[in-house]
Order: structure tokens, then sequence, then C-alpha cells
């Protein structure tokens, strides 16, 4: 995220020629789904952990 944090102030500064503005925004992007990725992959291992220690729960009563 910092990455992307960085990216996005160098946009906004406009320092930048159009060609890398794409160019920075392309690899934002990039970065931002593999954080998407991330997240959704530990979401569903929190999803098992939780569906795991409910069934335990459940065989407890």
């Amino acid at each position: 995220m910092a990455q992307v944090e960085q990216i996005i102030e160098r946009i906004e500064a406009g320092d930048l020629p159009l060609a890398e503005v794409f160019n920075q925004f392309t690899q934002a992007m990039q970065q931002l789904n593999q954080c998407e990725t991330f997240l959704n992959q530990q979401q569903q291992q929190m999803d098992v952990l939780i569906e795991t220690l409910s069934d335990e729960d459940d065989e407890n009563f």
C-alpha cells in the first residue's frame, strides 16, 4: 500500500510525463489487485477457521 500511495503522490504532483503517469497507474493497479487477492485468500482462511471452530462448538453441545 505504501508503494501505491507513493505512486499516487507522484501522479498528483504533476511532475511526471503523461506516458509515465499511465505506467505508474498500471503498476498501482497491479499492486492493488495483488493486495485484493491476498486479502481474499486470508478471508477464505478465516472463514474456514470460523466454520471449523463453530463445528467443534456444535459437537461439544
